[in-house]
């Protein structure tokens, strides 16, 4: 089992950025695939970034525009996304996910590959 705890979400204007961690317990994450997700209010969750398991391989939503960096630390059993000149449609719970199959690159953007979940921080951006 593994247990994922985001941090780093928060208020801010519009423009800004903000770091967002998932530190895992339990079940070592250091051969896991990854992911964030945001949920938007009204709207349902969709993958934001997702990261493979050495953290060689990347992927994200086209919709980013590159705005948005994943990264992992498996020596700290932490992901980290950096999020950049922010927007208020920026604004969501943003999770943290992981694929329980080892040592993969990418299991897609759909909730239903990923085992593990975080409760989630709250991104709310300001115009």
């Amino acid at each position: 089992q593994v247990h994922l705890v985001e941090s780093g979400g928060g208020l801010v204007q519009a423009g800004n950025s903000l770091r967002l961690s998932c530190t895992a317990s339990g079940r070592s994450l250091t051969n896991l695939a990854m992911a964030w997700f945001r949920q938007a209010p009204g709207k349902e969750r969709q993958m934001v970034a997702a990261i493979s398991w050495s953290g060689a391989i990347s992927h994200y939503a086209d919709s980013l525009g590159g705005r948005f960096t994943i990264s992992r630390d498996n020596a700290k059993t932490t992901i980290y996304l950096e999020t950049n000149s922010l927007k208020p449609e920026d604004t969501a719970i943003y999770s943290c996910a992981a694929t329980s199959a080892s040592y993969a690159d990418y299991v897609g953007p759909f909730q239903s590959s990923y085992d593990y979940w975080g409760q989630g921080t709250q991104v709310t951006v300001t115009s």
